[in-house]
């Protein structure tokens, strides 16, 4: 980055670490973890469950659907701490590289939060569940041109980010949740919502100092890089992994048929056009 765009952060950052330093929070203590849990309860709200609107979602009774929906939640805490892992790597590569100096300070914070939130997962996944769904991505090594490494890096994680959040804002206000699960989701939103200030701006700003330097080709391949992760990541999502544990005969059959049903493609298409904005803004995805 050169120091005309690190300079346009400069207050974003002052402004985010300044806020995370106000808000700091024990991992350990901000959430109340009970000894155990009735499966027969909501853990994920309904319409964020992957089977939601279909034929399956229909014949099953309030008992499955609430038990799903706690193999669904531990699914999405585990998609959770692999995004996280992916995350503190490339965050602590960044840190003080040069030209990114000057957004060090929050790199450190977003580096900080980011650890306290896989306590979470990582807590609720190995204490009421027993186990870490594993990570599906398969990532190959390529080339980049200057300043496509980070601005993918930091892309990724905007998209990431803000798919989840959709899904923590609602789940932190759903009444109907265990507490454990409300408590966790709430948490989240409050810290990732300065990431997702700190994301778009660097992105923005990534984008506005690099794109007119690159070749045509370069630019289309990010676009199409993104377009690929954002269909990656809504996969993750449909883990024949979950459907098995909730008692399903078939579970990649019935993840096939999930993904593919009109319902959970209407979904994914509501929630892309909210979070992939900020992305589209600038030209990097379309939003639908």
């Amino acid at each position: 980055m050169t120091a005309g765009g690190v300079d346009a952060l400069a207050e974003t950052v002052r402004r985010l670490s300044a806020s995370s330093r106000r808000t700091y929070q024990n991992p350990y203590e901000a959430i109340a973890w009970p000894d155990d849990l009735d499966r027969r309860q909501w853990f994920t709200s309904p319409q964020f469950v992957s089977l939601y609107g279909t034929p399956e979602w229909e014949s099953l009774d309030d008992s499955r659907r609430k038990e799903l929906s706690f193999w669904e939640a531990v699914n999405f805490y585990s998609l959770n701490i692999h995004g996280e892992k992916a995350l503190m790597e490339g965050l602590a590569h960044r840190l003080y590289q040069p030209g990114m100096e000057p957004v060090a300070e929050y790199l450190h914070h977003f580096l900080d939060e980011e650890n306290k939130h896989s306590v979470w997962f990582g807590t609720f996944c190995t204490r009421y569940a027993g186990k870490v769904y594993p990570d599906r991505k398969v990532v190959f090594p390529r080339d980049h041109a200057e300043g496509e490494a980070d601005l993918l890096f930091f892309a990724k994680v905007s998209i990431f980010e803000e798919i989840v959040d959709r899904y923590n804002v609602a789940m932190g206000r759903d009444d109907a949740l265990v507490p454990v699960a409300r408590q966790i989701n709430a948490n989240h939103h409050a810290e990732e919502a300065r990431h997702l200030v700190f994301g778009r701006r660097i992105v923005q700003e990534l984008w506005r100092e690099w794109s007119p330097r690159w070749p045509d080709e370069v630019v289309d391949g990010i676009r199409s890089y993104l377009t690929a992760y954002v269909e990656a990541t809504w996969r993750e999502y449909y883990n024949p992994d979950v459907y098995r544990d909730a008692g399903f005969s078939d579970p990649w059959k019935l993840a096939r048929q999930a993904w593919d049903h009109p319902a959970t493609r209407a979904h994914r298409a509501a929630v892309n056009r909210s979070c992939l904005r900020p992305l589209a803004e600038v030209g990097l995805v379309e939003a639908s």
